[in-house]
């Protein structure tokens, strides 16, 4: 019976140093969980007949630290919470490891090949849309004609009305020599560029001219060094109040927000939204502080990135970014509980209940730090120490076996 609970002992042990090797190996495996063997003991009946390892436990809530990658398709999850993934057999399993790329099918797919799943997006909307495998188009990004362009400035109290009187000398690319206004006809001008459906550029000007009536200015508008006239939403007048703010009731109780239109032929007729809100007439110098139009010409595919929301966001050679998904984290019930496919996936089952889908940093789910990957969560010291123990254990258990051998030897040699 000695010789049997010793070798129970000694079997029991060798499971145990396997899983603290397996810790020891991993322990630069990124989002690796260790393992502890955990203990038994063996009984026929009443009778103890030794040890056994019943169970292995993976420390799977306890995070590993923070490694800058930066990588921009890394990512960490900061808490709680998995990044999801679909193999080709459509098993779904749940990891911590957020190595990610784009594979030649142009979907994003983790370490292991399989694809990561998230919320659909379609831009502009960053509403988020059903959940599935999230795909980047890398075609051409058609040109997009602009429709507003936001500005915000401070129009200078210092101001005084010009003496030139830019009506005689309106902008007018037409001709030739191309009519300019003199410098005395207005206090600022500001040039933002626009883009028409064809994707071609244009030059939108903004004369601003101090008007002879108290905190009033009026804003001559050109496209293309020629004036749009008042067909085209040329001359606007801003009111402003004693404060120095945009005076709304005196435009009607409405913004100050107008349209400017004109044709750039070939391309489609444009209607561009101009929005003053913000602006100011304060002392000082004049100051802009947003002159910003949407529109863009057309752009190829030249990469994709992940933002700190989680969206996967594809980037286009003419400067433009679209966020075309958002991964999802999965959290559980009982994350213990999961079903390891290995040390750094698992897959769920009934005892660690059905996965909760959100995106990162929305209810228990953690945050993301991107560029960023989680180590291994060993305790390189735990481990050795533990190392050392079960060569203890290990070596008791021989010395056991060896006093039983020495006493049958006794017995065989009185008898």
């Amino acid at each position: 019976m000695s010789f049997d609970i010793a070798l129970s002992g000694i079997q029991a042990i060798n499971e145990q140093l396997g899983t603290i090797s397996n810790n020891i190996a991993n322990a630069g495996t990124f989002g690796f969980k260790s393992s502890r063997a955990n203990f038994a003991s063996l009984h026929a009946g009443a009778q103890p007949t030794g040890v056994h390892v019943e169970s292995l436990t993976q420390s799977i809530g306890l995070n590993g630290g923070i490694q800058a990658t930066n990588r921009s398709l890394d990512a960490l999850i900061n808490g709680r919470g998995f990044f999801v993934a679909k193999d080709s057999t459509g098993q779904t399993s749940y990891t911590r490891v957020g190595i990610f790329n784009k594979d030649a099918t142009d979907y994003i797919v983790n370490s292991a090949g399989a694809r990561v799943q998230g919320f659909q997006l379609t831009p502009p909307s960053m509403v988020a849309g059903p959940m599935g495998d999230i795909k980047v188009p890398t075609n051409l990004l058609a040109a997009k004609a602009t429709s507003k362009l936001d500005f915000v400035a401070n129009l200078s109290a210092d101001w005084t009305v010009p003496t030139g009187n830019i009506t005689t000398k309106l902008p007018d690319a037409t001709v030739t020599p191309p009519v300019v206004p003199d410098a005395n006809m207005y206090n600022m001008s500001k040039v933002t560029v626009v883009h028409d459906s064809l994707g071609v550029e244009h030059t939108v000007t903004q004369y601003f001219v101090k008007d002879p009536a108290a905190l009033t200015v009026k804003v001559y508008s050109a496209v293309d060094g020629t004036d749009l006239g008042a067909a085209g939403g040329s001359p606007y007048t801003l009111t402003f109040d004693a404060n120095g703010q945009l005076d709304t009731a005196a435009n009607g109780g409405a913004n100050y927000v107008h349209n400017l239109t004109f044709s750039p032929s070939p391309a489609a007729a444009m209607s561009v939204s101009l929005d003053y809100t913000g602006t100011t007439f304060q002392k000082g110098e004049s100051t802009t502080s947003t002159n910003a139009a949407d529109g863009y010409a057309s752009g190829s595919y030249v990469g994709v990135d992940l933002d700190p929301q989680g969206n996967v966001v594809a980037k286009y050679s003419n400067g433009e970014k679209q966020a075309v998904g958002r991964l999802a984290i999965a959290t559980f019930p009982d994350e213990d509980a999961l079903t390891p496919v290995n040390e750094t996936s698992w897959t769920s089952n009934v005892q660690s209940g059905n996965p909760n889908l959100s995106e990162a940093g929305q209810g228990v789910a953690g945050s993301l730090t991107v560029a960023s990957l989680e180590t291994s969560n060993v305790d390189i010291t735990a481990e050795l120490v533990s190392l050392m123990t079960s060569q203890r254990n290990y070596q008791a258990n021989s010395k056991v076996i060896t006093a039983e051998n020495q006493m049958l030897q006794s017995l065989m040699q009185a008898l």
